[in-house]
């Protein structure tokens, strides 16, 4: 199975590079999980920005999450909170759930800069 994701890593890596926001998102969880590459989580996060910032909401997802954990990123209940209401929107499985966990522990200061931000969000077009 090790060797599968090696040769995954292989293949997503061009595309990813090229600005493929799919390949950008399959990347990141290799790097995330160590699956095929070594496990770095600060690679997970460039990979799932660069997705997430062109709109992927998968990466959005697991972005919004990273930052709440603060894994390969800093933690910051903001920007989790505006990235999962990002892949929420578009319908990303359990982003809903997710923010409301983050919700929890942030004041109503906190959730109205959040959702300013994810409300003036637009995606990027180049990588």
């Amino acid at each position: 199975m090790a060797q599968a994701y090696a040769e995954a890593a292989k293949w997503y890596s061009k595309p990813a590079e090229q600005g493929n926001a799919a390949a950008q998102n399959s990347l990141g969880l290799l790097y995330e999980h160590g699956r095929g590459v070594p496990r770095n989580e600060t690679e997970a996060a460039r990979w799932y920005r660069k997705a997430a910032e062109a709109g992927d909401r998968g990466a959005q997802n697991n972005l919004g999450i990273l930052h709440a954990k603060g894994q390969g990123v800093p933690q910051d209940d903001v920007q989790a909170h505006m990235w999962l209401s990002l892949a929420a929107v578009q319908g990303e499985a359990n982003a809903d759930k997710n923010r409301d966990v983050v919700v929890a522990s942030m004041t109503p200061s906190q959730i109205a800069r959040a959702e300013a931000l994810a409300a003036a969000w637009k995606p990027t077009m180049d990588q």
